[in-house]
């Protein structure tokens, strides 16, 4: 898989708007201000392709990216509060509407900020993709902040607070330095040839 193809395909603002599912679909997940775009950014080597701002919960849509043989799937980021009551209730339904529908799970990226221990949301996304059976990997964001031995503390306290199943991947990456990003894209092509 050539993911320097990669292309912006749609944005969509409700799940009753998205595609059918054509192509193993690699889904981000998130909260808001967890470094998702720059992450996606890095695994593709491509600056601008998913927008990064200073301003959390931006992600208002899901966006849809190409690859020649997959798709890659940005979902909204969850639990900002700084939004109308409106408006996350509709980030809900694209993140709920787009997991419960048809689609051909390759891998869902659950990122989650290294820093600190997983907020309920983050449990609760975990526990769902558990409970669904789905293929996933946790992916800890923003590990430059942290040295070796703080990274490997809280890639352990992290694991049990979790209660991940045996054999789940963690990856520690930072998209600033690059740490773990080839270990995300190797995981992402066994995913998509799997």
């Amino acid at each position: 898989m050539n993911l320097h193809t990669v292309s912006f395909e749609r944005s969509f603002g409700t799940s009753s708007q998205l595609p059918p599912s054509t192509l193993p679909e690699i889904a981000f997940a998130g909260r808001s201000n967890v470094g998702k775009s720059s992450l996606i950014n890095k695994v593709f080597n491509r600056k601008g392709l998913a927008k990064v701002s200073q301003t959390p919960g931006k992600t208002a849509t899901i966006n849809f990216f190409a690859v020649d043989d997959a798709r890659f799937v940005d979902l909204p980021g969850y639990g900002y509060a700084k939004v109308a009551k409106s408006e996350l209730h509709r980030w809900s339904e694209l993140i709920e509407g787009y997991f419960n529908q048809d689609r051909a799970f390759a891998l869902v990226c659950s990122l989650i900020d290294i820093r600190h221990a997983a907020s309920a949301l983050d449990e609760r996304m975990v526990g769902f993709l558990i409970e669904r059976g789905l293929p996933f990997a946790i992916v800890l964001t923003k590990a430059d902040k942290l040295s070796k031995q703080q990274q490997q503390r809280q890639k352990a306290a992290l694991t049990k607070q979790l209660r991940l199943p045996k054999g789940t991947p963690v990856v520690i990456t930072s998209s600033a330095k690059g740490i773990g990003i080839d270990e995300v894209r190797r995981l992402i092509a066994e995913a998509v040839e799997g």
